[in-house]
């Protein structure tokens, strides 16, 4: 943000004392199209201690449209006068106007554009945090918004009394308020990723694929999520994904591609007992009309076993006098539950991948893929055999050292360790490097990023 020139300031405050103004009230969103407006068009800001001007460009003609706040509608100092930078087509100033000020527009030609005011508060922002994508089939995705709501506290356990959730955890209640939220798909050939990075541009835009379903999804600690399943995407296709949240903040993007036609393996997701499942699983296609499992068709063989499990472990932790007795500073006999259950919910539920294509940069690591297989699945002989060939990748190493940390020693919890096997069943050296005791340091510091790479199965 700069401050302008004296001489160029009093020839902009010359348009502005002949110019028509029309006022902007705090905490409204305004949208404007240069085919409508005059010439370096004039607008009266409101009086605020601490005022906060947001721009968004929405659609843009010839001319590079440029943006002046003068927080003094006397203005007789060149410090009163800023012109608001636009990044990617959005821009901010935050500065004091007790006297309430002006913004007007030079170069604005055909541009469409937002404009809001508000005390101290963006009302156009791009979010840091990324949506999240779940998995993709070959027509399918699924794909999480950025936390939009953090999960209610709950008070802790006290021993005598010390319980934890059930095997079967009921998902609480979602926020009864939760923002507007909307998903926004494109192939990543039409550019979209190149032009304006703003809301209102991105809504423009035709999204790719139907969609299934839309609800609130607690997956993780992190908070509550929009999850999004589309259908109807085209195999073997790169796509890029936003979210937009109340029509004017923007995440993203990322990006993502199809699997192959042939891919053979259906989503599964919405599992209460294993919130964090949500990818593709070598099960039978669900009989119509569903496309994807669920709690409520996934057959019980398949969830029986595991929640048997989980109840026997549960069981077995809860012999420790948990909230009387430390054994450990950092962990508790719930933390050590969770990590246990995602470290279940990994080798239980096999992630259906395909290897990475010809076009992936030859820089980037090889995923921790299992040789193909058909028939039963030698991790979970729960799962039904299948007739058809698929490989998976492999779970992270990480879920079993977080779950080795998490609880309690005589539990005996064990991890291969990388120097012997554990690359035949775990993907090693992603997010750690992979010696023990040493966290950090691998070779992606992830198990998948923003781009679509999937290195090891993180839960």
């Amino acid at each position: 943000m700069r401050t302008l020139p004296r001489s160029l300031w009093c020839l902009i405050y010359a348009t502005l004392a002949i110019s028509a103004q029309e006022s902007l009230t705090l905490n409204t969103l305004y949208s404007f199209s240069g085919a409508s407006l005059s010439s370096d068009p004039t607008f009266s800001l409101p009086q605020a201690q601490q005022l906060t001007v947001s721009v968004a460009i929405c659609s843009t003609g010839t001319t590079s449209p440029a943006f002046f706040v003068n927080n003094n509608t006397a203005s007789t100092s060149t410090t009163d006068v800023f012109e608001i930078p636009l990044h990617s087509g959005f821009g901010n100033w935050t500065g004091t106007a007790q006297q309430g000020g002006s913004l007007v527009v030079q170069n604005v030609g055909q541009t469409s554009f937002q404009v809001a005011a508000s005390t101290g508060v963006l009302v156009h922002e791009l979010i840091p945090a990324l949506p999240f994508l779940g998995d993709t089939t070959n027509t399918q995705a699924l794909i999480f918004s950025p936390p939009i709501s953090p999960i209610e506290p709950s008070l802790p356990s006290t021993y005598p009394n010390y319980t934890l959730p059930p095997a079967n955890i009921s998902t609480p209640s979602p926020p009864s308020s939760p923002p507007a939220l909307s998903l926004v798909i494109a192939p990543t050939s039409s550019g979209l990723s190149s032009g304006m990075q703003t809301a209102c541009s991105i809504n423009s835009t035709s999204s790719s694929g139907l969609v299934v379903s839309n609800d609130l999804w607690l997956r993780d600690n992190h908070g509550w999520r929009s999850q999004w399943l589309i259908d109807d995407l085209t195999p073997s296709t790169n796509y890029t994904a936003y979210v937009i949240q109340d029509q004017v903040k923007l995440s993203g993007p990322i990006y993502f591609t199809t699997k192959s036609s042939s891919f053979p393996c259906p989503l599964v997701h919405s599992l209460p007992f294993c919130p964090s499942t949500s990818y593709a699983v070598p099960l039978p296609f669900p009989q119509s009309p569903a496309s994807s499992y669920d709690s409520s068709n996934l057959p019980q063989n398949v969830s029986d076993p595991l929640l048997q499990y989980m109840t026997n472990f549960t069981t077995m932790l809860l012999t420790f006098p948990c909230g009387r007795d430390l054994y450990s500073p950092l962990q508790t006999c719930e933390s050590c539950q969770e990590a246990y259950r995602a470290w279940l919910c990994s080798v239980s539920f096999p992630r259906c991948a395909e290897p990475p294509s010809s076009s992936s940069s030859p820089s980037s690591p090889t995923p921790a893929l299992t040789p193909p297989q058909s028939g039963s699945n030698a991790r979970n002989p729960f799962l039904p055999n299948v007739s058809f060939s698929y490989q998976t990748v492999l779970p992270c190493l990480e879920v079993c050292s977080a779950a080795d940390r998490a609880c309690p020693n005589f539990l005996g919890i064990k991890c291969p360790t990388s120097r012997f096997n554990a690359a035949s069943s775990y993907g090693v050296g992603f997010i750690d490097e992979g010696k023990q005791g040493v966290l950090g340091g691998g070779s992606t510091g992830t198990a998948q990023d923003r781009w679509g790479n999937v290195w090891c199965n993180p839960s």
